[in-house]
């Protein structure tokens, strides 16, 4: 089943405790995001309300006593889109709440798949995937109607060999 619009909220929301992304693309190619990508990549500053309905909506998960997660895997050298998340995205996203890991897969996968398929897990039960081409770009969300368990299970690694964002950056020029 597929997932959009009104759809995808509602399936999302509908988590009660846990909400856990495994970020696998090296670009997302959101026409929102593409305007604040080329200032990043210009040198222009962060404008001041960057990514705020995303931080709203974290900070009300967490303020209900459910937890959003996720693991970021990388490849080095970091690709632009990566530079500007790590620069302009996922600090806010950290400071309202959200635990954001990033696992560096350069010289070793840790045994994930690692194919460049993205996934959302609810509550570790629900599974939708997101579906990507090539170049970054969202194809669609579907519901995953298989067995859970393997999700499970690469979460546990993801989440073994994943450092916290704020370490994972010192140092890093970006």
């Amino acid at each position: 089943m597929l997932l959009d619009g009104d759809g995808w909220r509602e399936f999302f929301d509908a988590f009660e405790r846990e909400a856990w992304r495994f970020e696998a693309q090296p670009t997302y190619t959101m026409p929102k995001e593409q305007e604040n990508v080329a200032r990043f990549l210009r040198g222009e500053g962060k404008p001041p309300n960057h990514n705020a309905r995303w931080h709203e909506r974290v900070r009300g998960y967490v303020s209900s006593g459910r937890s959003i997660g996720r693991v970021r895997i990388v490849r080095r050298p970091l690709t632009d889109y990566q530079r500007y998340q790590f620069a302009w995205g996922i600090p806010g996203n950290v400071k309202a709440g959200e635990d954001i890991r990033v696992l560096d897969v350069t010289h070793d996968d840790h045994g994930l798949p690692i194919t460049g398929q993205d996934w959302w897990m609810f509550d570790g039960t629900r599974i939708a995937h997101l579906n990507f081409r090539p170049d970054g770009t969202q194809i669609n969300r579907e519901v995953y109607e298989g067995d859970p368990a393997p999700y499970r299970e690469w979460k546990r690694i993801a989440l073994k060999h994943a450092v916290p964002f704020e370490e994972y950056v010192k140092g890093l020029d970006l």
